[in-house]
């Protein structure tokens, strides 16, 4: 006999993100390395496992194979087993009312079936996009306790910024908690309050899918915060936010995406990736077969995270280096992010650059403008490049991936983006 599930959890991980430019070039954004060894994904991974939620379906569309490959089985979060696992749902084409997902609310209406044959009590629906560190039984509690049609993970977020995000006014009902949602409003040009929207849905499924059927036939948009919300508010259904009190990092542009990496660092990091428990798949680039660090005799490195796998023989600051990576002598990096796999050159200078997998600098090379930290913009360099020696790159410039030296050229100013 089949056992009761009663909480099935579907992850967002579709979307390519194009704020994060040349980094999603080839892979969703929840593909993503961070921290220098994980992915994005990992935290809504481990936060599952972590949780005890172990039947996992994960929504993907754009440019899977390096998610997929990332995932596996699902043995680094220990889902595998008679009731546990990983599912990975692309989008089906080619036979009747099929297409590629319109939209977040489409990916898991396309999927109806898969929640049907399970017949959870809830549906905890996720975004495969954010950093954090939460229990979700504490959101399905409340939810039971409120015998609530939807409860929304929120976050307080700055009114500045607030406009960015779906946005919930929420009563004080339970206090710090959380409490009925009185109004919500995705991205409006001016915000009036500021909880955020995590993209935690904690779903009564049979609500869910009588809304996502009726948004599938009647509406031209397909998204949870656009349609469902607004829908769901406007008959009136009971709908809850639960108030999120930690740490949660917003990575959608490149610069929050560094400034998220940046707060793994600093005496008092605010992402404490041993302590909230943190898993990858240590087969994934063979992390697991990396020989120890290596440190030269003229290394100087501080405030940095530095992995397994790489050789270390110039100056280190504020940076977060991926297994794999090669820093030669005389060489600095500072406040920097550096995939698997890169090289940088004897002497070369690199400030504020993020640096996708497989990249090669040459000797002597400058890259990113050096001076105060907040005074410059990230520069990202795209996979597989090579930058050859003396090369000069200014601050805030994009390279795009696989480009042949006669493409880059030997000076690149300030803000210019080569294809």
């Amino acid at each position: 006999m089949k056992k009761k599930l009663q909480t099935l959890a579907m992850i967002l991980a579709g979307g390519r993100v194009d704020e994060l430019s040349v980094l999603t070039c080839y892979r969703p954004k929840s593909a993503v390395p961070f921290g220098g060894f994980a992915r994005v994904i990992d935290f809504p991974l481990s936060n599952l496992m972590n949780s005890g939620l172990e039947q996992v379906a994960i929504m993907s569309q754009y440019r899977s194979f390096s998610l997929i490959n990332h995932i596996g089985i699902g043995a680094a979060w220990d889902m595998l087993g008679r009731y546990r696992g990983v599912a990975i749902l692309p989008p089906s084409t080619g036979y009747g009312n099929t297409s590629w997902y319109k939209g977040s609310a489409d990916a898991v209406f396309q999927n109806i079936d898969f929640i049907e044959y399970h017949d959870p009590e809830e549906v905890l629906i996720i975004s495969g996009d954010h950093i954090y560190n939460m229990d979700y039984q504490e959101i399905i509690r409340y939810h039971r306790e409120k015998n609530a049609d939807l409860t929304i993970g929120c976050v307080k977020v700055p009114m500045d910024r607030a406009h960015r995000f779906g946005l919930a006014d929420i009563d004080d009902e339970d206090g710090t908690r959380g409490g009925r949602i009185l109004q919500y409003k995705e991205k409006p040009d001016q915000a009036k309050f500021n909880w955020a929207s995590m993209t935690i849905f904690c779903f009564n499924p049979k609500i869910l899918l009588e809304t996502l059927t009726v948004n599938a036939r009647e509406d031209d948009s397909f998204e949870f915060g656009r349609d469902i919300i607004p829908r769901l508010m406007a008959a009136k259904k009971r709908i809850y936010g639960y108030k999120f009190q930690d740490y949660w990092g917003y990575s959608r542009t490149v610069e929050e995406y560094w400034q998220t990496n940046m707060d793994l660092l600093g005496k008092n990091p605010q992402i404490k990736l041993e302590e909230w428990g943190i898993r990858t798949n240590l087969e994934h680039r063979d992390i697991r077969d990396c020989q120890p660090l290596k440190v030269g005799a003229k290394a100087d490195i501080s405030n940095s995270l530095i992995y397994n796998g790489c050789i270390i023989e110039g100056r280190v600051e504020n940076s977060i280096i991926f297994p794999g990576v090669h820093i030669q002598e005389g060489a600095t990096v500072r406040d920097s992010v550096l995939f698997f796999n890169n090289i940088v050159g004897k002497d070369s200078r690199l400030e504020k650059v993020i640096s996708d997998v497989n990249v090669t600098i040459g000797d002597s090379a400058q890259i990113g403008n050096p001076g105060p930290v907040a005074d410059k913009r990230v520069t990202l360099l795209g996979w597989n490049n090579y930058f050859p020696d003396h090369i000069k790159i200014g601050s805030d410039c994009t390279i795009y991936p696989q480009l042949g030296p006669e493409k880059i050229g030997a000076i690149i100013k300030n803000g210019e983006v080569v294809r």
